[in-house]
Protein backbone atom coordinates (compact mmCIF):
# COMPACT_ATOMS: atom_id res chain seq x y z
CA UNK A 1 0.00 0.00 0.00
CA UNK A 2 1.31 3.46 -0.93
CA UNK A 3 -0.80 5.11 1.78
CA UNK A 4 -3.73 4.43 4.12
CA UNK A 5 -7.03 6.20 3.54
CA UNK A 6 -8.71 8.02 6.41
CA UNK A 7 -11.23 10.79 5.79
CA UNK A 8 -10.15 12.60 8.97
CA UNK A 9 -6.41 12.67 8.40
CA UNK A 10 -4.85 16.13 8.32
CA UNK A 11 -5.44 16.90 12.00
CA UNK A 12 -2.59 17.08 14.52
CA UNK A 13 -3.75 13.83 16.14
CA UNK A 14 -5.58 10.96 14.48
CA UNK A 15 -7.53 8.13 16.11
CA UNK A 16 -7.99 4.95 14.10
CA UNK A 17 -10.37 2.08 14.84
CA UNK A 18 -12.51 -0.58 13.18
CA UNK A 19 -11.32 -1.56 9.67
CA UNK A 20 -8.32 0.79 9.58
CA UNK A 21 -7.22 -0.39 13.03
CA UNK A 22 -7.62 -4.04 12.05
CA UNK A 23 -5.62 -3.54 8.88
CA UNK A 24 -2.74 -1.52 10.32
CA UNK A 25 -2.40 -3.03 13.79
CA UNK A 26 -3.63 -6.60 13.43
CA UNK A 27 -2.84 -7.42 9.80
CA UNK A 28 0.23 -5.24 9.19
CA UNK A 29 1.36 -5.51 12.84
CA UNK A 30 2.42 -1.87 13.18
CA UNK A 31 3.78 -0.88 16.59
CA UNK A 32 4.26 2.26 18.67
CA UNK A 33 6.66 4.71 16.96
CA UNK A 34 5.99 3.26 13.50
CA UNK A 35 5.45 5.94 10.84
CA UNK A 36 2.58 5.62 8.36
CA UNK A 37 1.47 7.70 5.36
CA UNK A 38 -2.19 8.72 5.05
CA UNK A 39 -4.39 10.51 2.54
CA UNK A 40 -7.98 11.75 2.83
CA UNK A 41 -8.39 11.93 -1.00
CA UNK A 42 -10.09 15.31 -0.62
CA UNK A 43 -7.00 17.55 -0.67
CA UNK A 44 -3.64 17.26 -2.43
CA UNK A 45 -1.60 16.36 0.65
CA UNK A 46 -0.03 13.17 1.88
CA UNK A 47 0.33 13.07 5.68
CA UNK A 48 2.96 11.27 7.72
CA UNK A 49 1.88 10.10 11.19
CA UNK A 50 3.65 8.29 14.04
CA UNK A 51 1.81 5.81 16.27
CA UNK A 52 1.84 6.99 19.90
CA UNK A 53 -0.69 4.69 21.60
CA UNK A 54 -2.31 1.30 20.94
CA UNK A 55 -4.96 -0.60 22.87
CA UNK A 56 -7.28 -3.47 21.93
CA UNK A 57 -9.73 -1.36 19.89
CA UNK A 58 -8.00 1.81 18.76
CA UNK A 59 -4.71 3.53 18.15
CA UNK A 60 -3.64 7.17 18.34
CA UNK A 61 -1.20 8.81 15.94
CA UNK A 62 0.54 12.19 15.88
CA UNK A 63 1.14 14.22 12.73
CA UNK A 64 4.82 14.51 11.79
CA UNK A 65 4.60 16.26 8.43
CA UNK A 66 2.47 16.90 5.38
CA UNK A 67 3.50 17.28 1.75
CA UNK A 68 1.55 18.49 -1.25
CA UNK A 69 1.93 15.58 -3.63
CA UNK A 70 -0.32 15.20 -6.66
CA UNK A 71 -0.07 11.91 -8.53
CA UNK A 72 -2.36 12.07 -11.56
CA UNK A 73 -2.11 11.56 -15.30
CA UNK A 74 -1.78 14.79 -17.27
CA UNK A 75 -4.23 13.51 -19.89
CA UNK A 76 -7.85 13.80 -18.75
CA UNK A 77 -10.53 11.43 -20.02
CA UNK A 78 -14.24 11.28 -19.25
CA UNK A 79 -15.84 7.92 -20.08
CA UNK A 80 -19.50 7.32 -20.74
CA UNK A 81 -19.94 3.62 -19.94
CA UNK A 82 -23.28 2.22 -21.04
CA UNK A 83 -24.38 0.12 -18.12
CA UNK A 84 -23.44 -3.54 -17.97
CA UNK A 85 -23.66 -6.06 -15.12
CA UNK A 86 -22.54 -4.24 -11.92
CA UNK A 87 -20.30 -7.21 -11.07
CA UNK A 88 -18.37 -6.55 -14.28
CA UNK A 89 -18.04 -2.86 -13.42
CA UNK A 90 -16.82 -3.68 -9.90
CA UNK A 91 -14.21 -6.05 -11.30
CA UNK A 92 -12.72 -3.75 -13.93
CA UNK A 93 -13.13 -0.26 -12.50
CA UNK A 94 -9.90 -0.66 -10.51
CA UNK A 95 -7.96 -0.99 -13.78
CA UNK A 96 -9.56 2.20 -15.09
CA UNK A 97 -8.61 3.97 -11.85
CA UNK A 98 -5.00 2.83 -12.23
CA UNK A 99 -4.93 3.98 -15.86
CA UNK A 100 -5.95 7.42 -14.61
CA UNK A 101 -9.51 7.97 -15.85
CA UNK A 102 -10.80 11.27 -14.48
CA UNK A 103 -14.54 10.56 -14.58
CA UNK A 104 -17.04 7.83 -15.50
CA UNK A 105 -20.69 8.47 -16.22
CA UNK A 106 -22.79 5.30 -16.25
CA UNK A 107 -25.46 5.55 -18.97
CA UNK A 108 -28.67 3.58 -19.31
CA UNK A 109 -28.51 3.05 -23.08
CA UNK A 110 -31.18 1.32 -25.18
CA UNK A 111 -29.54 -2.10 -24.78
CA UNK A 112 -28.66 -1.74 -21.07
CA UNK A 113 -30.68 -3.95 -18.75
CA UNK A 114 -32.78 -1.49 -16.77
CA UNK A 115 -32.84 -3.74 -13.69
CA UNK A 116 -29.09 -3.21 -13.21
CA UNK A 117 -28.50 -0.78 -10.34
CA UNK A 118 -25.20 1.01 -9.82
CA UNK A 119 -24.06 1.29 -6.19
CA UNK A 120 -21.90 4.43 -6.21
CA UNK A 121 -20.93 4.08 -2.54
CA UNK A 122 -19.64 0.54 -3.07
CA UNK A 123 -17.69 1.58 -6.16
CA UNK A 124 -16.08 4.48 -4.29
CA UNK A 125 -14.86 2.09 -1.59
CA UNK A 126 -13.33 -0.10 -4.30
CA UNK A 127 -11.67 2.96 -5.85
CA UNK A 128 -10.27 4.16 -2.52
CA UNK A 129 -8.56 0.80 -2.04
CA UNK A 130 -7.28 0.96 -5.63
CA UNK A 131 -5.77 4.43 -5.15
CA UNK A 132 -4.18 3.34 -1.86
CA UNK A 133 -2.40 0.58 -3.75
CA UNK A 134 -1.37 2.46 -6.90
CA UNK A 135 -0.60 5.78 -5.19
CA UNK A 136 -3.11 7.91 -7.09
CA UNK A 137 -4.00 11.06 -5.14
CA UNK A 138 -7.70 10.97 -6.07
CA UNK A 139 -10.34 8.52 -7.25
CA UNK A 140 -12.49 8.48 -10.38
CA UNK A 141 -15.50 10.81 -10.19
CA UNK A 142 -18.72 8.85 -10.70
CA UNK A 143 -22.21 9.79 -11.84
CA UNK A 144 -25.25 8.19 -13.51
CA UNK A 145 -27.17 9.37 -16.58
CA UNK A 146 -30.67 8.14 -17.47
CA UNK A 147 -30.02 7.89 -21.23
CA UNK A 148 -27.61 8.75 -24.02
CA UNK A 149 -29.56 11.85 -25.07
CA UNK A 150 -29.08 13.38 -21.62
CA UNK A 151 -25.37 12.60 -21.70
CA UNK A 152 -24.89 14.21 -25.11
CA UNK A 153 -26.68 17.38 -23.95
CA UNK A 154 -24.40 17.71 -20.93
CA UNK A 155 -21.11 17.13 -22.78
CA UNK A 156 -19.42 18.66 -25.81
CA UNK A 157 -17.51 16.85 -28.57
CA UNK A 158 -18.56 13.38 -27.49
CA UNK A 159 -16.75 10.56 -29.30
CA UNK A 160 -18.24 7.09 -29.68
CA UNK A 161 -16.38 3.79 -29.84
CA UNK A 162 -18.10 1.74 -32.52
CA UNK A 163 -17.33 -0.03 -35.77
CA UNK A 164 -15.54 2.60 -37.86
CA UNK A 165 -12.89 2.97 -40.53
CA UNK A 166 -11.46 5.82 -38.43
CA UNK A 167 -9.01 4.31 -35.96
CA UNK A 168 -9.01 5.56 -32.39
CA UNK A 169 -5.26 6.06 -32.82
CA UNK A 170 -5.92 8.79 -35.38
CA UNK A 171 -8.13 10.80 -33.01
CA UNK A 172 -6.75 9.98 -29.57
CA UNK A 173 -5.12 13.39 -29.09
CA UNK A 174 -8.53 15.05 -29.53
CA UNK A 175 -10.65 12.71 -27.42
CA UNK A 176 -11.67 14.14 -24.05
CA UNK A 177 -15.03 12.34 -23.75
CA UNK A 178 -15.67 8.83 -25.06
CA UNK A 179 -18.76 6.62 -24.91
CA UNK A 180 -18.50 2.82 -24.88
CA UNK A 181 -21.58 0.68 -25.48
CA UNK A 182 -22.90 -2.17 -23.39
CA UNK A 183 -23.19 -5.78 -24.56
CA UNK A 184 -24.92 -5.56 -27.93
CA UNK A 185 -23.48 -2.14 -28.67
CA UNK A 186 -25.65 0.80 -29.68
CA UNK A 187 -29.17 0.75 -31.11
CA UNK A 188 -29.98 2.14 -34.57
CA UNK A 189 -31.84 4.99 -32.90
CA UNK A 190 -28.74 5.90 -30.92
CA UNK A 191 -26.39 5.59 -33.90
CA UNK A 192 -28.60 7.94 -35.95
CA UNK A 193 -27.82 10.69 -33.42
CA UNK A 194 -24.04 10.30 -33.54
CA UNK A 195 -21.89 12.93 -35.19
CA UNK A 196 -20.31 10.84 -37.93
CA UNK A 197 -17.02 12.70 -37.51
CA UNK A 198 -16.82 11.58 -33.89
CA UNK A 199 -17.01 7.81 -34.33
CA UNK A 200 -13.82 5.82 -33.82
CA UNK A 201 -12.98 2.14 -33.77
CA UNK A 202 -10.19 -0.42 -33.43
CA UNK A 203 -8.13 -1.96 -36.21
CA UNK A 204 -9.75 -5.33 -35.57
CA UNK A 205 -12.57 -7.42 -37.00
CA UNK A 206 -13.26 -9.08 -33.66
CA UNK A 207 -16.14 -8.17 -31.37
CA UNK A 208 -14.93 -7.08 -27.94
CA UNK A 209 -16.73 -7.30 -24.64
CA UNK A 210 -17.60 -3.92 -23.13
CA UNK A 211 -14.97 -4.24 -20.40
CA UNK A 212 -12.26 -5.20 -22.91
CA UNK A 213 -13.20 -2.30 -25.16
CA UNK A 214 -13.21 0.30 -22.38
CA UNK A 215 -9.81 -0.71 -20.98
CA UNK A 216 -8.24 -0.98 -24.44
CA UNK A 217 -9.58 2.41 -25.56
CA UNK A 218 -8.60 4.13 -22.31
CA UNK A 219 -5.08 2.74 -22.51
CA UNK A 220 -4.63 3.97 -26.07
CA UNK A 221 -5.78 7.48 -25.21
CA UNK A 222 -4.06 8.00 -21.85
CA UNK A 223 -1.00 5.77 -21.60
Amino acid sequence: MQFTYDEFCGTESLAIKDDVYNYLIKARRHKIDDEIYFRNLKDKYIYLYKISFIDKKKALLNLLSKEEKVLENEKKLHLGWCIVDPKTIEKYITSLNEIGIEKITFIYSDFSQKNFKINIEKLEKILINSSSQCGRSSIIKLEICKNLDEFMKKNDEVYFLDFSTTSIDEKKENIKTLVIGCEGGFSKNERDKFNKNFIVGFDSNLILRSETAIISASSKIIL
